[in-house]
């Protein structure tokens, strides 16, 4: 049997890589070259109540989005908005914020792209999304 590994440590470990993909980001970069660390991959929160639907034909996978922070969110201390080209669609899910919003806060550069896009009755299935570090 695999033991189970404990929310708390699956945290320090995404910390970590983000902590050692930024200090690497420093020393190893060229025009050349790109690496990324994928930090997570997740829904998109939210869908339904803001302009994704009206973007929907002009959204492509791969586009970037916009990771911005919202600490004093009235929801949710640790909300982390997503936008495309300026354009509001959504929120990183509560569930799958916290550590995103602690690396944002001290300085991170975190980036973010569409991964998949899905005509799904679920709007919590029609975008999905990855956030990584790129090096």
């Amino acid at each position: 049997m695999v033991p189970s590994i404990s929310r708390g440590f699956s945290r320090t470990l995404v910390v970590v890589a983000i902590s050692v993909a930024i200090t690497f980001s420093v020393h190893a970069q060229t025009p050349e070259t790109h690496s990324e660390i994928l930090v997570q991959s997740s829904p998109l929160a939210g869908f339904k109540h803001y302009e994704g639907k009206a973007l929907w034909a002009k959204m492509k996978e791969g586009d970037a989005l916009s990771l911005i922070r919202e600490p004093d969110n009235i929801y949710d201390d640790n909300a982390i908005r997503v936008e495309w080209q300026g354009h509001m669609l959504g929120y990183v899910p509560r569930s799958e914020n916290r550590v995103l919003a602690k690396q944002l806060d001290i300085g991170a550069l975190l980036k973010a792209r569409i991964i998949r896009l899905q005509k799904h009755r679920s709007p919590w299935k029609r975008l999905r999304f990855e956030v990584y570090v790129q090096l």
